[in-house]
């Protein structure tokens, strides 16, 4: 098994998404963060249907340390109720890229 997870979230802007990264990234809970721009969410909030434009943060990290992730993210996010979400990775992939990715994560 890879011990990698990718941490899915979505924020309100590619500015946010940019900081949020800087963050993340910067105290070592996540190696990379990629952002999406231009993405348009449909979704119910508070018994109303609603949609936006949004960006997607995608940010790459370990298990040990997707509390952590998710709690910076919450910290930094303008929304209520971010959406954090951890995708785990199955095994295979460029072992070269996974050990740089664990190399450049904090330990517990």
């Amino acid at each position: 098994m890879t011990d990698i997870v990718l941490l899915y979230c979505t924020t309100s802007s590619v500015a946010e998404a940019e900081a949020i990264a800087q963050k993340v990234v910067g105290e070592r809970l996540a190696a990379c963060a990629n952002i999406i721009p231009g993405m348009r969410s449909v979704y119910w909030w508070q018994g109303k249907l609603e949609q936006g434009e949004e960006a997607v943060l995608i940010l790459k990290t370990r298990p040990d340390l997707v509390e952590a992730a998710t709690a910076a993210v919450k910290a930094a996010h303008s929304y209520s109720v971010p959406c954090v979400l951890p995708l785990s990775v199955g095994p295979g992939g460029n072992a070269d890229y996974i050990a740089w990715l664990l190399g450049e994560t904090q330990r517990g």
